[in-house]
Order: C-alpha cells, then structure tokens, then sequence
C-alpha cells in the first residue's frame, strides 16, 4: 500500500470569515522563508525513511502564493525522504488571483499536476461578505490561465448555504461551474464554526442563520445537476469525470497511511492518528529547536474509521473486507442499528456493500454517529 503526503501550507492575502483552518496572513517574504526551511526540517526528520508515495498535496492556506523556489525546495526535501512513484498526483490548492502565467508554468514544470481551485462562489456580493479577495472575472480569467498553462486536471471548490443565497442563486453557480468543465468538483454546505468572524455574524444578526431545508435543496439540486453533466459522485461532496477522482483524498476516506508536514498537520500510519502545533510561530520554533512540532498522538479504533469513512464513498463498505479485515461481521455487530437506519431509507445494502441511500446522504452525520 502507498502512502500519501500533506504540506500545509498557512499564508493567505487575507483571511476568510468562515475559515477556522489554521492559516496566517502573508506578512513577509523572511517570514514565508523561514517557514518553509522549517517544513523541510520537518520532512528530512521523518522516521521512515524510503516508504512509498503516490500523492502529494499542498494544501492551506493559500499555496499558490509560494515562489517557484520554494515549492521546488520542499519536493526535493520530500524527493530525498520518501520514494515518490513513476506517475504520482502533486496537487496543489490554488486561490484566483493568485497565480501568473509565469508561476504556473514553473509549477508545472516541477511535476504540480493537479490544481485545487478556490473559487467557493461566483457571485461577487458573497464573495465581499466572504473576504475572499478575488471577484468572479478573477475566478474565470484564473481558470483560462490554468488550461494555458498545461493543467488538464482542475478542481472547483464551491459553497452552497451561503448567507442570502437562493436556490436560484446556487444554481447560477452550479451552470458556471459546469460550463467551464473542471474535471473535478468539490461542493460543500456551508458550516459555521465558532470563532470565525461569520459566527459572530450569525450570533449578533447581522447575517441569516443557515436554512437547514433550503441547504438539502441545495445539496439534491447538486447532485441532479452533476450527474446530468456528466459529472460522478463518488463522495458525499465530491464529484468527478471519470479517472479525475482525487487519488490523495481518497486514501483519507479508504484508511491508507497519509504523512503530514508543517502547521497542523494531521497524519495517520495505519494505526496511530498524531497532529503538529497549530500556531505557526510556534511551529516554526519547535522545529528549529528540537526538530519536532509534535503535539498530540493517538490509537484510533480503526474499524470504527473504516465504517465513518468508508460510508462517506459512493460505493460505500465492502462487507467482505470489512469482515476480513477486523475478524468480524459488521452487520452482525450492529445488526439493531443497522435496521433502524434502512427503516428510515438512510442506508441500504447493494452487490455486497453497505452504503448512504440518496436521503441518507443529507443525515450522514446521524447515520455516522451510530458506528463512531
């Protein structure tokens, strides 16, 4: 089995108000610097030296604000660690505005073939209540310059349940996206977490609370539509042409091993889950004086993991594997629960597999609950 690779990147022109990831505003190319010799600092001290990997993602943040030099820095450190395999997917998250021609050539021409693309929204008044920093003409304009520069393997992010979006407005968003024909999309609901500037929204009135009803419509208006375009569901918010399925987040909801570097970087070995300092300057000093930025590790249950994020794939849970894998029967185990559930058309068992109905994927947090 290989593994996969994280390199958290934090820098970001400004940020979000919904955003509670653990990212900081760009101040400084030093600041960046050293920060980055810090992550490869981090990399060479792995353990396991020479283990296999087919993905690397740079995720944040906002990476696309890296120098060339500094995204080439880091895959040599992770080039002279690990041994990256003949065709592997480097992806990396992009925000529009972000990139030039010149920057996303150099990145292609570090091996970067796979672009996450931030767009989140492409109506300009969310986008200002968002604090994204880019409008919808850099949204588009920014796609252009990726297929100019040889990314033929593009993702969209977008956000449904936005403050004051209508059905009809999401499905504005939903024609643009499709029109511009990424081969990968990423759709989320909109989550508000506690501490983001948009809670604070929320909690004083100066924004509408989530409509939970309209946010299912939203969600079913999304699949309907993916699907017509020719687009697969393949994960609860995720959707791709096929062969574009996101090989580096696949081995998260599949259980494989995925080592992360830098800030906040969570990683898993097969057994254990353990995550770094999620303060950057902090991180940057552990690094510098023991070589480590360690801050938490754990066992996982994995069978537990495996059904959580087994349900969250199309196909849902192969009931063989999982049965030759933990030397049990799941539905054995959780027999009463599992009834209750296709009582209430939220799972159902096809070829072999235990898997979200279509109504179950609007309540896959009740249905996880259960086996978490």
């Amino acid at each position: 089995m290989t593994a996969g690779v994280y390199l958290h990147i934090p820098f970001c022109k400004s940020r979000c108000s919904y955003c509670d990831f653990a990212t900081d505003v760009y101040r400084s190319s030093e600041a960046v610097d050293r920060y980055v010799s810090a992550i490869c600092v981090e990399i060479r001290n792995f353990s396991d030296s020479g283990m296999e990997i087919d993905t690397i993602y740079f995720g944040g943040g906002t990476p696309s604000l890296l120098m060339p030099e500094q995204v080439e820095k880091i895959l040599g450190s992770v080039a002279s660690k690990f041994s990256v395999s003949s065709d592997p997917e480097i992806t990396m998250e992009m925000n529009p505005a972000t990139v030039s021609d010149a920057s996303l050539a150099a990145y292609r021409g570090l091996g970067i073939n796979r672009a996450s693309f931030g767009v989140q929204t492409f109506d300009d008044r969310a986008l200002k209540l968002l604090a994204r920093g880019h409008d919808a003409k850099d949204a588009r304009e920014t796609f252009a310059t990726l297929r100019t520069a040889g990314f033929d393997n593009v993702s969209f992010d977008l956000i449904a349940g936005l403050p004051g979006q209508s059905l009809a407005d999401w499905e504005k968003n939903l024609d643009q996206a499709i029109a511009l024909s990424p081969e990968h999309l990423s759709l989320y609901l909109l989550e508000i977490h506690e501490g983001t500037p948009l809670a604070e929204q929320v909690r004083g009135g100066r924004q509408p609370k989530p409509d939970d009803e309209l946010a299912a419509e939203m969600y079913e208006m999304m699949i309907d539509r993916l699907i017509k375009a020719g687009y697969a569901q393949y994960e609860i918010s995720n959707f791709a042409r096929s062969g574009y399925e996101s090989r580096h987040n696949s081995k998260y909801w599949r259980l494989e091993p995925v080592f992360g570097f830098g800030v906040s970087a969570h990683s898993f070995d097969g057994t254990q889950r353990y995550a770094n300092e999620r303060d950057t300057a902090k991180y940057v000093s552990l690094i510098e004086t023991s070589g480590s930025a360690e801050t938490m590790r754990e066992e996982i249950s994995t069978a537990s993991e495996f059904v959580f994020l087994g349900l969250r794939m199309e196909d849902g849970i192969d009931l063989i594997d999982y049965n030759n894998r933990f030397s049990t029967d799941l539905v054995s185990s959780y027999s009463t629960d599992i009834d209750r559930l296709a009582e209430a058309r939220l799972i159902e068992m096809h070829n072999g597999h235990l898997r979200l109905s279509q109504r179950g994927k609007l309540f896959s947090n009740e249905v996880f609950a259960v086996f978490v």
